[in-house]
């Protein structure tokens, strides 16, 4: 079972503590309390938009960053999303047409902006 269909991204956007940060070597998301998430570029497979039905007043989109059995979650609104997004959109081939897509959704859905190619 792939990482982002184990966890439930409403329970992702409801956590509102920290920022995402990268670098050239990973991605990290700080979780409040000293804990944090993070995932080494080289280890990035995949890059999906889930959104909930919960918007318009609740964080209802959520980056899913999937490397192998782990990855993590980063809720739309988390400072340093923007950065973020630029960044991906230098992964070869990242759908930029599918962000668009999921922003404007007001369903439970899940878009794929890109994979890596297997090994």
């Amino acid at each position: 079972m792939r990482f982002w269909k184990r966890r439930d991204p409403r329970a992702a956007a409801a956590q509102l503590a920290g920022a995402v940060s990268f670098d050239d070597q990973r991605i990290t998301r700080e979780l409040g309390g000293g804990r944090s998430e993070s995932i080494r570029w080289v280890e990035l497979s995949e890059v999906r938009l889930v959104t909930t039905d919960g918007g318009p007043f609740a964080d209802d989109v959520v980056w899913v960053l999937v490397g192998g059995d782990r990855g993590i979650l980063v809720p739309s609104e988390t400072p340093g999303t923007g950065a973020l997004l630029e960044r991906l959109q230098e992964l070869p081939g990242f759908d930029s047409m599918a962000v668009i897509e999921a922003m404007g959704s007001i369903t439970n859905n899940s878009f794929l902006c890109w994979r890596s190619d297997p090994a």
